[in-house]
């Protein structure tokens, strides 16, 4: 069977159409599913960032109620003294407790412990379901081999100690019993300021953690280590505290990535997990360092108010982390390419029709093309193509314009774009001078016009006199507004004809052209030393910057460009070497080593 002309041609425009519109619906679903899962990972940085200072303002609460509790004029007197009153005192102490718990439901228990007596408890209150009950005296334990209690005792008045989070095994502490538990103590000072006590809270957390994840979207799961990468939180409750029971459960085991966490870095990073058959769908999570600190530290970003010394060599620390399922990352994604495929289809199924039809009808004015084409050899004639007929052939000429159009319009964009890029090239991206180069370029040009025609020109180097100080004492967001008011005071002091230039830092240069004498460029300077003497306005503030103002005059000084600018410059520091805010002129007032 002999495939027609018509079939071919079809097919062949079919084929084109169905490749260009999926190619393009490819790279589109390709560029839109990067910006959303960079916006999603940009999110949940951003969570977990939020989530480790919120964090950190829990724990230094709990810290400010420690010590509050430490400076009750009712716990150091409980301390010092003995006798009957003791009792009184204990009974209020322990109302002061209730209190407390009450008040704080992330609390398991309060207790004053004596530093004699092995740690001996003296007052505890323990939650108990949904009330608080007080240990009676015959209950209370000696917890001086506890790290909360003979740590604590070493440490000055005022600072804090925490634990690490366990699972609380602590016999009669009710609610607390096999509860992951954060202890928080500090002394109480004694007599010759020996620490007679401490008071410890422990604290639910669990509780602690599930307020802070309140506000959380319920998608994102939340993840919490300590030093070592043992997991303290962790979406499968199965999975924390894995070393209370005999085994290890590790953060570097299913997140690989932050392993340099667990080292030196302190960078934030993003880690992938792949649960295997626990859970199918993986997840990308957000991490960071959390160290633990003195109170002094805690400026620098450190969670809560540690005074321990590092274990096994390694600093106290914490890894937070914030993740969300690649599948609810990836859910958008999911949708814009159902989107996408479903215009690549409608796309395509136009363009097979479009090509059925143009195959038809263009080979139906192959003769009329054929006989011009003719006529054109023969007699070189060019005669009319039915581009005004409303078939596939005026379609195509039609689309020519169009594309014509649309290319005049992309080009236009494209000039656009590289003047701009021009105009970044050759101009101060801060004041919007032009720069250096530039600068340069037109000093030359100049020049050159300058000795074709005679006449003169003069090159004014000018230096700000307090802009160092003013940079040190405003900042450097006040300094670049000066430049800025500078940049622009300059400008309105000169002609549209000359050339005012940033140099570079505080140094700026204008280019005089068609001058007749000297006194046009005094003139020029003093206008310049008059405005520069008056305070000027930058934001809020009223600043006095001062100039010293160096001239330079052509042909008289120098001969080219370069040599021209370095005798404005040398008559520039003569200015400022005479205290500034004045101008010199180079070879008039020089003194006896001016260079002429």
């Amino acid at each position: 069977m002999r495939l027609g002309i018509r079939f071919r041609l079809g097919i062949l425009l079919a084929a084109f159409g169905v490749l260009a519109t999926g190619l393009t619906g490819l790279y589109s679903y390709t560029q839109s599913r990067e910006l959303l899962v960079r916006a999603a990972e940009r999110d949940l940085m951003t969570s977990t960032q939020v989530f480790g200072r919120r964090l950190s303002t829990a724990i230094s609460s709990v810290s400010d109620d420690v010590r509050m509790l430490t400076e009750l004029e009712l716990t150091r007197s409980l301390a010092k003294g003995d006798g009957a009153a003791q009792e009184m005192r204990k009974a209020a102490l322990a109302d002061a407790f209730h209190a407390v718990l009450r008040a704080n439901p992330d609390y398991f228990q309060v207790r004053f412990i004596s530093a004699q007596d092995h740690g001996l408890e003296v007052v505890r209150v323990d939650r108990d379901g949904p009330g608080t009950v007080r240990v009676a005296d015959d209950l209370l334990q000696e917890k001086a081999h506890f790290p909360y209690v003979f740590r604590a005792l070493s440490l000055r008045t005022g600072e804090v100690f925490l634990s690490k989070m366990g699972i609380n095994h602590e016999v009669g502490s009710h609610a607390a019993l096999n509860q992951p538990t954060l202890y928080v103590s500090s002394p109480v000072p004694g007599a010759q300021s020996a620490a007679a006590g401490l008071i410890v809270v422990s604290v639910d957390v669990n509780r602690v953690f599930g307020a802070l994840k309140a506000d959380l979207p319920s998608h994102l799961r939340l993840f919490l280590t300590n030093e070592w990468g043992d997991f303290l939180i962790h979406p499968d409750p199965t999975q924390a505290f894995g070393f209370d029971q005999g085994r290890r459960v590790l953060i570097q085991e299913s997140f690989a990535a932050v392993e340099p966490l667990l080292h030196d870095s302190q960078q934030p990073l993003l880690a992938r997990a792949d649960f295997g058959q626990a859970e199918p769908d993986p997840v990308l999570g957000a991490f960071i360092k959390l160290p633990l600190g003195r109170q002094a530290d805690s400026s620098a970003g450190k969670l809560g108010t540690v005074a321990a010394a590092p274990e096994g060599g390694r600093g106290r620390f914490l890894i937070l982390g914030v993740a969300q399922p690649l599948s609810q990352i990836l859910a958008s994604t999911h949708i814009l390419g159902r989107t996408t495929i479903q215009i690549v289809l409608a796309f395509s199924a136009i363009a097979i029709v479009l090509a059925m039809f143009a195959a038809r009808l263009v080979t139906r004015p192959l003769n009329q093309m054929t006989r011009e084409v003719k006529r054109f050899s023969s007699d070189q004639a060019v005669g009319e193509l039915p581009t005004a007929r409303h078939d596939e052939i005026g379609e195509l000429a039609r689309g020519f314009d169009e594309m014509q159009t649309r290319i005049r319009s992309a080009m236009a964009e494209l000039d656009a774009s590289r003047n701009r890029l021009a105009h970044m090239a050759r101009h101060d991206a801060l004041t919007g001078l032009p720069n250096r180069s530039v600068f340069l370029d037109r000093l030359e040009h100049a020049i050159l016009s300058t000795r074709r025609n005679g006449g003169c020109l003069a090159v004014l180097f000018i230096d700000l006199d307090r802009f160092k100080h003013i940079n040190d004492s405003h900042g450097h967001a006040v300094g670049d507004l000066a430049l800025v008011e500078t940049a622009a005071l300059l400008k309105a002091a000169v002609r549209e004809v000359d050339t005012v230039a940033r140099w570079g830092g505080d140094e700026f240069v204008i280019l005089l052209e068609a001058m007749d004498e000297e006194h046009e460029a005094r003139r020029v300077a003093e206008t310049l030393l008059d405005r520069f003497s008056r305070p000027m306005p930058v934001g809020e503030l009223m600043l006095d910057l001062g100039a010293s103002i160096g001239i330079s005059l052509y042909p008289r000084d120098a001969f080219d460009a370069p040599e021209l600018i370095q005798r404005a410059d040398e008559a520039m520091y003569l200015a400022k070497h005479r205290d500034g805010n004045r101008y010199s002129v180079f070879g008039t007032e020089m003194g006896p080593e001016s260079v002429k």
